[in-house]
């Protein structure tokens, strides 16, 4: 008897963002680092959104080279914090060693943890860094499209490339971002029972598309409600693999070449 798509074995792929660094891991990370690995992960970029979580990333990251990767940003949360004296600096020591991308950064209007024109000049400047140290940038971006299409513009003036992580914006912000030059990151929220937009989910060409878990944060249904980890980024694999109709190991190898491909790891 065949088995079912949502059952079907996916043996290689990415995440390509994790908050491995964050404290919902600490005293953990080694083990959900195995199941993830035990459930095909092959890469796992480490999100890095402040100095402090980059350090963690960075010392994650050694403990498992090849597999884990990590970045190096200021979320927009905290972005009233940055520190022109300070945080460039420590970027660019992040990249020096070793860090794969610029972020997590961006804009976030709908907590407004720091103020709006403070977000953008905090992310503008992180896009300046992006650029002098030839980096990705690794961008959030919530309910703050009009002045992230302004941003994207600006952005592929500058040849900046980046990913838009965990998108659940609309079909004219993606094409913004296609149009830019970037890729689009989809998480486990597909996989929720109010998400809809399956034109959304097959817009992204195959060459543009990553797949991620944002873990500890919106782990896929069945898990709906607990603690997220990589080794259930499958599950949201599959999701997006029926929208595309393509199999679930297709899209889990296309997406894994695409992150090689858009952060410059090297091969396994």
């Amino acid at each position: 008897m065949s088995k079912s798509p949502a059952t079907l074995p996916v043996t290689s792929f990415a995440d390509s963002h994790v908050h491995l660094a964050s404290t919902a891991f600490t005293d953990e990370v080694d083990a959900v680092i195995d199941r993830a690995r035990a459930a095909g992960a092959r890469a796992l970029v480490c999100i890095g959104e402040s100095p402090e979580a980059a350090g963690r990333a960075r010392a994650i990251a050694a403990r498992f080279p090849g597999l884990v990767h990590h970045t190096c940003g200021l979320h927009p949360h905290d972005a009233a914090q940055w520190d022109p004296a300070v945080h460039p600096e420590a970027i660019r020591e992040a990249v020096r060693l070793g860090a794969v991308a610029v972020g997590e950064c961006g804009l976030d209007y709908h907590y407004d943890h720091a103020p709006r024109e403070v977000q953008r000049r905090t992310l503008d400047a992180q896009l300046a860094l992006a650029a002098e140290l030839d980096r990705p940038i690794v961008l959030h971006t919530r309910e703050a499209e009009d002045d992230t299409r302004d941003m994207l513009r600006a952005a592929a003036s500058a040849g900046v490339r980046g990913v838009l992580h965990c998108f659940t914006g609309s079909a004219s912000l993606a094409r913004a971002g296609l149009d830019a030059g970037w890729f689009l990151s989809f998480s486990g929220i597909i996989t929720f029972r109010n998400w809809h937009d399956e034109s959304l989910l097959a817009l992204v060409p195959d060459d543009r598309l990553l797949v991620e878990s944002d873990a500890p944060y919106l782990a896929p249904i069945p898990n709906r409600g607990k603690r997220n980890e990589p080794a259930w980024v499958p599950h949201t694999i599959r999701r997006l693999a029926a929208a595309r109709a393509t199999t679930a190991e297709a899209l889990a190898a296309l997406t894994l070449h695409n992150t090689r491909r858009f952060f410059r790891l090297p091969a396994e």
